[in-house]
């Protein structure tokens, strides 16, 4: 039968988008066998195969040049020997698409999809794959009230003014899109569940709740809520939330039994607690692990699962104690507690030890849980990287973190090795992310934040990949009605973003130096005397913070020989300097420049980078349409502004305090 097209509300990033070409080669398609995520592949089918293919027909297996199921349906003994796994080989005249389930069926044809954007003749395809990471989630901060907090791609997907706004069919258009990088869980609501007005878990919204998630479902990812820890109070008019109490363990008991009658699929909670004013065990002297352990002892009948966030850390810091340090907050809440969570609770531990700056090392925490599941948590969301109107391409700095050596068990124990269950008995579990989505025509604000949610994806799948190439790729796929030439364009300033923000935001690691608040822009000294634990202790002598041992020794949390090497102002890596010591302005960096020339280079030259950005954009106005260009171009003047603001109030502050001149005689303002 012929396949028949439908119409999309949004851009929709790396798919096939109409008018993107046809190729002449005849798809007719056979998916075989019964199961609804089968079902799914025949609608993504309908979509997007006539946007690459001129002619293109659903057949019977016989009459097929491209088969698609799982290996049983089509009665073949191979196997992949992963639930997500699949593989794609040529077979006489006929392609096929197959998988041991139809979880893998499904990222078969996606991989079909992709090499068949690409030109790749159909009996030349040829893959075989599976995840690296078992979980692959994405977390929405959205409020009900259709705000999306450090949201910078409209309001909320799925909420507006406290009821539900997303159709049935921009669902499945998200998750279409989730799908096809193989995302496999998300939360649609803000781990920041302050009130009963905020809260899911009622019957209020279950019934809604249980019609999205099978939308989801079809596509392979599973639903999970954010829940607040003191719910048995908001909601269940109890006087504690004690995890230890009797009456707040029925309570939640009940409460889940009543989810899953609606959500028989339900994934679970994410639970952020005892952290910036939310709720948690500490209230009533118990552990995380027994806050935790409570909650995943509700949920263990029905295979759900806890991600608990490691967040936690004195958020009301007396900015005269020297002796308190945020960064070492998580290791000393967790690391001890090894071993006491439950088998389905994961602990949900940020990348670095502070808060998704532009420049941190990575968790002491990672290789030092050995008994207890973890995930990592990113920010695709630009919070402290731009907000999504300055270009920042975090697979760069992603793809850094995932090839950092632990040494955990000894040299060569990597990050990537650690989340993709390859050491330590399987304990690393995968990884999550606070998502950049919102309800704009273009799902991120700025198009080209399009390829940090790609990226992610890929590097979920797959963190070997290189994030260059994936930014080509990404390109390639989303500009295919562009030009070669706009598409270099685009791929060269993707490529220089993160190392051209990083230049001319915070220096060598230092972080925080941006307005209070909503983030963006500079304010050097903004959180200096904060409650948060955010500092530079810059003085007319240096700056930095001391975390050796003449400091706050947070150092002794790594493994040997990382403390060490970060211990040791001769060998710690220039980039992460200030945030392991105080140094004098005129020490000298292996670059072989002074830290004060450095902060005045890097920020000129940023400035010039962005410049470059600009006018490379400009050059290739002809070769694309208008409101593209002009789009892209109202942003990169945006951060010109901002970048030229940072490089000014930095340099000018700094030459205030060292009363260093610029070698170079560049115009500082003094």
């Amino acid at each position: 039968m012929p396949i028949q097209e439908k119409t999309r509300a949004r851009d929709t990033c790396w798919l096939p988008e109409e008018g993107q070409g046809h190729r002449a080669e005849k798809v007719h398609i056979s998916v075989v066998g019964n199961g609804f995520r089968l079902d799914t592949i025949k609608k993504v089918a309908q979509t997007y195969l006539p946007r690459i293919f001129a002619d293109v027909d659903i057949v019977d297996a016989e009459f097929a040049n491209v088969i698609v199921g799982t290996f049983a349906d089509l009665g073949r003994s191979e196997r992949v020997g992963h639930q997500e796994g699949y593989r794609i080989f040529a077979d006489g005249s006929q392609l096929i698409i197959a998988g041991d389930t139809e979880f893998g069926v499904l990222y078969g044809f996606y991989e079909f999809l992709k090499k068949s954007q690409q030109g790749c003749p159909l009996l030349t395809m040829e893959a075989e794959d599976q995840p690296a990471m078992e979980v692959r989630m994405i977390n929405h901060w959205d409020n009900l009230d259709g705000s999306v907090e450090r949201g910078y791609a409209g309001k909320s997907l799925f909420f507006d003014n406290n009821a539900w706004a997303a159709s049935d069919e921009e669902i499945v258009q998200y998750a279409e899109m989730l799908s096809s990088i193989g995302i496999n869980a998300l939360t649609i609501n803000n781990v920041n569940v302050h009130a009963k007005e905020t809260e899911l878990i009622t019957e209020k919204w279950l019934p809604q709740l249980a019609k999205v998630a099978n939308l989801f479902d079809a596509y392979h990812i599973t639903l999970f809520l954010s829940a607040n820890f003191a719910s048995p109070m908001t909601l269940g008019h109890l006087q504690t939330a004690d995890p230890l109490d009797k009456r707040v363990v029925h309570w939640w008991k009940t409460q889940v039994e009543e989810i899953y009658k609606y959500i028989p699929t339900f994934g679970g909670f994410v639970i952020k607690a005892d952290s910036e004013h939310r709720p948690g065990p500490f209230t009533y002297g118990r552990t995380h692990a027994q806050g935790a352990n409570m909650l995943a002892d509700a949920l263990k009948p029905y295979g759900g699962v806890v991600f608990w966030r490691c967040f936690v850390y004195d958020c009301l810091q007396d900015w005269r104690d020297r002796s308190t340090d945020r960064a070492k907050a998580a290791y000393e809440h967790f690391a001890p507690l090894d071993g006491t969570f439950a088998d389905n609770v994961i602990l949900q531990i940020k990348n670095g030890p502070m808060d998704f700056q532009v420049r941190e090392p990575v968790s002491p925490l990672f290789g030092a849980l050995t008994q207890t599941n973890y995930v990592m948590e990113l920010q695709i969301t630009q919070e402290y990287t731009g907000q999504q109107i300055d270009v920042c391409y975090l697979p760069m700095q992603w793809q850094e973190i995932w090839s950092f050596d632990t040494h955990a068990n000894g040299e060569g124990t990597k990050i990537a090795d650690l989340l993709s269950s390859r050491q330590q008995d399987g304990k690393g579990k995968g990884v999550t992310a606070v998502s950049n989505i919102g309800n704009n025509q273009n799902w991120t604000g700025h198009p080209f934040a399009q390829a940090n949610l790609y990226g992610y994806g890929q590097l979920a799948w797959n963190p070997e990949q290189c994030p260059r190439k994936i930014a080509e790729e990404w390109a390639k796929r989303t500009y295919a009605h562009l030009s070669a030439e706009v598409r270099q364009t685009i791929c060269s300033i993707l490529k220089r973003s993160w190392s051209v923000y990083e230049a001319y935001t915070a220096p060598l690691g230092v972080g925080w130096m941006v307005n209070t608040g909503h983030h963006y822009g500079p304010n050097v000294n903004g959180y200096e005397y904060s409650p948060w634990g955010t500092y530079h202790f810059s003085d007319r002598s240096g700056l930095g913070v001391d975390r050796t041992k003449t400091g706050s020794n947070y150092i002794s949390q790594y493994k040997q020989p990382v403390a060490e090497l970060y211990g040791n102002v001769a060998t710690c890596p220039d980039e992460l300097l200030l945030f392991f010591h105080h140094v004098p302005y005129t020490h000298m960096l292996k670059s072989g420049k002074t830290v004060i020339q450095h902060i005045y280079d890097a920020h000129f030259e940023g400035v010039e980078e962005v410049e470059a950005f600009l006018e490379a954009w400009e050059g290739q106005k002809e070769a694309m349409p208008d409101s593209l260009y002009m789009h892209v171009k109202e942003r990169f003047e945006a951060q010109l502004a901002n970048a030229r603001e940072w490089r000014d109030q930095v340099n000018t502050y700094y030459y205030r305090m060292s009363g260093i001149n610029d070698e170079r005689g560049r115009t500082i303002y003094k």
